[in-house]
């Protein structure tokens, strides 16, 4: 069971379970369908899944934006619930803005579980402000397209998503959700904006005292492409932050199949059982 609510000026799916809620903070240029392998995985999740503003269902809600504002928008989602404090799982920049929000408001956050994020990842290293902007203005030039199905927009975007099942349909619900009347449901301004903020603007990672988990890919973009988090460098963060409780490699995945895959969110849900 699931509804969609207007809560904290965002659209919101809450979706019942049988454990305490999880604040499920999907990716850049993502949407909250991003969790649907979550929920297959393990139905018993009781997910508080935002669309994030600029995406979505809150695609109309503006700028200015950043992951502080992020974070300052899942405390708005919370309040309206009338939660004190839950469980967060972030993926890619969401696990940016869950760092923050357990920062900078320790007292809403129990536990963390980071999926491919919340660090800074070492495939941004030497990446300028030039290059992240020209990057993700050509992500969202698919804004300025009118798509006639989601088969022609699967055909613009899985190229860039090389390790998903073109035929799953949770990918395809997922695709669904980011049209409306064949345009993509997403903010440009915003997508460069917070693109800019996850990978050059400064991060409390090093301030956090939650108990957390991180869960990180093989690969960034395809097979044999450059990790976003080398096991060495996960080595280093769990040396470096007595926080980072555990961490767990999932083999033969990458940055989007680290959750859009039965196999990778199925470690996800490991995870966030053990809470």
């Amino acid at each position: 069971m699931s509804d969609v609510r207007s809560l904290g000026g965002l659209e919101v799916e809450v979706v019942a379970g049988r454990t305490e809620p999880v604040l499920a903070i999907h990716g850049v240029s993502s949407n909250r369908r991003l969790w649907n392998w979550l929920r297959a995985e393990a139905p018993e999740l009781s997910l508080i899944a935002p669309d994030l503003r600029g995406r979505g269902g809150s695609v109309g809600v503006g700028g200015p934006s950043s992951v502080a504002r992020h974070a300052e928008d899942m405390v708005a989602v919370l309040d309206a619930l009338d939660l004190e404090s839950v469980s967060v799982c972030g993926m890619s920049m969401g696990g940016f803005v869950a760092v923050a929000l357990a920062t900078a408001h320790p007292d809403r956050v129990r536990d963390l579980v980071l999926v491919d994020g919340g660090f800074p990842m070492s495939v941004h290293e030497g990446v300028t402000e030039d290059g992240v902007r020209a990057a993700f203005t050509a992500q969202a030039s698919r804004v300025g397209r009118t798509f006639t199905d989601v088969d022609e927009y699967a055909d613009f975007v899985l190229p860039g998503m090389p390790l998903l099942d073109r035929d799953d349909p949770l990918l395809r619900d997922y695709l669904v959700h980011d049209l409306a009347d064949g345009r993509v449901r997403l903010d440009p301004g915003i997508l460069v904006a917070d693109a800019t903020d996850t990978i050059l603007g400064p991060s409390s990672w090093r301030q956090l005292d939650r108990p957390t988990r991180l869960v990180y890919a093989e690969w960034s973009t395809g097979e044999g492409s450059a990790p976003a988090y080398p096991p060495d460098r996960v080595a280093q963060l769990a040396a470096e932050l007595p926080a980072l409780q555990a961490t767990e490699l999932v083999e033969g995945v990458d940055h989007a199949a680290s959750i859009m895959t039965r196999r990778g969110a199925a470690v996800v849900a490991e995870h966030l059982r053990t809470l």
